[in-house]
């Protein structure tokens, strides 16, 4: 069984213990599902391109700019965060803590 299943199950499970297991709330799971993926492809981008992204317009116009996944990565896990909070749930066991490349 694959990772995000995984994490799926065990947070379903959390749902069932606390007989609040209905549509919504998985609706809210599959949500944070869909913010685990964003959230792993988003520190992919962070440790591949770095921190700053060289850009250029032309021969003379070039120069240096903040990779926008950064503050896109914190978004994304301060959500994964709020809705299980809402939830009432804790992170699954199977989840392991993001590798952010160092500054």
């Amino acid at each position: 069984m694959d990772k995000e299943k995984l994490i799926r199950n065990d947070l379903i499970k959390q749902l069932e213990e606390k007989e609040v297991d209905n549509e919504y709330y998985t609706d809210l799971i599959d949500d944070y599902i869909k913010c685990y993926r964003m959230k792993n492809k988003l520190a992919v981008d962070i440790e591949e391109r770095g921190v700053a992204i060289k850009w250029q317009n032309s021969e003379t116009s070039f120069g240096y700019k903040k990779n926008d996944s950064i503050p896109e990565f914190i978004r994304v896990s301060s959500h994964m965060i709020k809705i299980l909070k809402d939830l009432g749930l804790r992170p699954s066991e199977h989840e392991e803590e993001p590798v952010i490349p160092e500054m």
